[in-house]
């Protein structure tokens, strides 16, 4: 039952971020501070709206039992790749905040889907 409930949990955070993040990055030109981190991480301004429908769809694929383990695999290697063009850059520090969000699903993946019996 406590698995179930932390799983939950971790699903319901990882979704809203998901969500928030695909959004944030389609009104990427309110925020010229993240249009900056993304150049100095070497991310061309044409390939921004790929990471946004990439993290919209992540969301929708971690709601789905059948796409649960896709969903958390896709999100663990946009992290992973965020953490490399953070290293290559010399932002190490972004690399470090990374982790925490690295690690969430790869736990996700080990809990299992929350509703599934």
């Amino acid at each position: 039952m406590m698995k179930n409930l932390i799983s939950l949990a971790l699903l319901i955070i990882s979704v809203s971020l998901s969500f928030k993040h695909g959004w944030d990055i389609f009104n990427i030109k309110n925020n010229p501070g993240s249009v900056k981190m993304m150049n100095e991480l070497g991310i061309n301004e044409s390939f921004i709206p790929i990471f946004g429908v990439l993290a919209i769809a992540i969301g929708i694929l971690l709601l789905i039992p059948r796409t649960f383990f896709l969903g958390n695999m896709l999100n663990a290697i946009s992290i992973l790749l965020i953490m490399i063009l953070a290293l290559r850059s010399g932002h190490y520090r972004m690399t470090m905040i990374e982790i925490p969000f690295l690690a969430m699903p790869l736990l996700m993946i080990w809990l299992r889907y929350p509703f599934k019996n």
